[in-house]
């Protein structure tokens, strides 16, 4: 190959290079708005304890709202943040609305959390290797 051939593989292989990281950092953002809904949504103890009820079964926003000491008004703005975040579906039969658990959004979040296991395995590991070694002394 020839120094032209060689700057022109150079060049295209940049170009991919660039092109990628524009890419990955579009689906990086992407995904990041998805991980910062979800914990959103995860802050609320309400909205964590309404998760846990539709684990079951699909319920009424009614029944949804009834375990709570709040109003429906304030139950419907719970449910909002967890339909905005795409963790609950509302199935509308004529006046009724039905909720149900849609738990794909939780994946990247898990996903994220699990990324960091190894790092904390890692330290327990060196501390508990620590803790027996000042045992022996």
């Amino acid at each position: 190959m020839d120094g032209a051939e060689s700057a022109l593989v150079v060049a295209t292989r940049r170009a991919r290079c660039k092109r990628n990281t524009v890419t990955n950092g579009i689906l990086n953002r992407m995904v990041e708005r998805s991980l910062d809904a979800s914990y959103g949504a995860l802050g609320h103890e309400i909205r964590r304890t309404m998760l846990e009820l539709l684990r079951g079964d699909e319920l009424r926003v009614t029944e949804l709202a009834e375990p709570f000491d709040i109003s429906l008004a304030g139950a419907s703005k719970h449910i909002r943040v967890l339909e905005d975040a795409g963790l609950i579906r509302r199935t509308v039969v004529g006046r009724e609305h039905f909720l149900s658990l849609d738990a794909r959004p939780l994946k990247p979040a898990a996903e994220w959390i699990d990324g960091y296991r190894t790092f904390w395995e890692g330290r327990f590991d060196a501390l508990d290797r620590h803790l027996r070694e000042g045992r022996r002394r």
